[in-house]
């Protein structure tokens, strides 16, 4: 199966009326400069495969800001420079990320029209009182509202939300009910950010003024543990978890639950839980599970983390590979008997 790949151009804060309080795109982007038609002509020629089989496995998507808010003008100038390359076959079509208060039905027939084929938009959080302290500027039914039109007119829908934000006074109870009402929705991709501080944000001033504790990454990672299950229980297809290792992010992270392997750590948590609820059915004693081979590092944990969790409950845990276990499946031995 062929690995879907994306060719993102970075439109950095472009379009958005107000600054959120996590937000400095150009930080996240890791670009200071909005890229000029003739660039995205230039990346597209560049980086695109010629052959329109290679193509189906590419798409063109402009991230970073919210790109039906931009310039009218510009936005068109974009589309127009990166449509050629859809038309060609080059590039299966274009992914662009938006607000959900920046999407109506002539915008998409706009998009439409120059071969956008999926719109991510970026909800973050599905509370009402959240938004509103985080200077969102938009709200839960204009997350609705944007959807439905999404998904009627046939684009693939994304959305992106972000555990930890301020003003949760609960987060696990808050992600989990901004999960639910993505599932309501049911989009065709979730992105999972868990909040970060970084430096020359409102968030920075309410963590300087101990007015906000963002998430550990112990926290972030037991929270997306369970998004991710509820996601997988529905089909949702996760597309990201956690955001790209970058130098520039990197130098302006202030606090919260940055890792560059946070999708590794979640994957480990996840198999850790279903350790724990095979165990708890086991008496306490000396056990072999055995994994694919792509699953060892995730079985044990970081720092063997699982290995120790299952000691601390009384089972002495070897982890082996067997890679005639299919992914995602394991298999546990007790003794000479076999137990599954």
């Amino acid at each position: 199966m062929t690995k879907h790949k994306n060719l993102s151009i970075f439109v950095p804060h472009e379009g958005c009326p107000n600054q959120c309080s996590f937000c400095d795109q150009k930080k996240i982007s890791g670009t200071q400069n909005p890229p000029s038609p003739r660039e995205v002509t230039r990346l597209c020629d560049e980086f695109l495969p010629h052959t329109a089989e290679e193509g189906k496995s590419y798409e063109i998507a402009f991230f970073g800001g919210s790109f039906t808010a931009i310039d009218r003008r510009y936005m068109l100038a974009l589309l127009q420079a990166a449509y050629p390359f859809v038309q060609s076959g080059r590039a299966a079509g274009i992914r662009c990320s938006t607000r959900p208060d920046a999407i109506t039905p002539e915008i998409l027939d706009i998009l439409k029209d120059y071969g956008v084929t999926a719109i991510e938009l970026g909800a973050q959080s599905m509370q009402d009182e959240v938004l509103k302290v985080n200077l969102r500027g938009h709200t839960v039914q204009d997350v609705f509202t944007a959807s439905e039109l999404i998904k009627k007119r046939g684009f693939s829908l994304g959305l992106q939300m972000m555990p930890g934000l301020y003003g949760c006074s609960d987060y696990m109870a808050y992600a989990v009910d901004t999960a639910e009402k993505f599932i309501q929705i049911m989009p065709d991709t979730v992105r999972i950010y868990p909040t970060l501080i970084l430096k020359d944000t409102l968030l920075e001033k309410l963590y300087q003024n101990r007015m906000y504790t963002p998430l550990t990454v112990e926290q972030a990672v037991e929270i997306s543990a369970v998004l991710v299950k509820m996601f997988n229980e529905n089909n949702i297809r996760i597309i990201k978890l956690g955001l790209h290792a970058d130098t520039s992010l990197e130098n302006s992270l202030v606090a919260g639950p940055y890792h560059p392997a946070l999708k590794e750590l979640v994957q480990s948590r996840m198999l850790l839980d279903r350790f724990l609820h095979d165990f708890a059915h086991r008496p306490q004693g000396v056990y072999t599970i055995f994994v694919n081979g792509r699953q060892h590092s995730q079985a044990t944990g970081q720092k063997k983390s699982n290995i120790k969790a299952l000691a601390e409950k009384g089972y002495a845990v070897t982890v082996k590979t067997d890679n005639t276990i299919t992914t995602d499946d394991y298999m546990i031995l007790e003794g000479e008997k076999q137990c599954i």
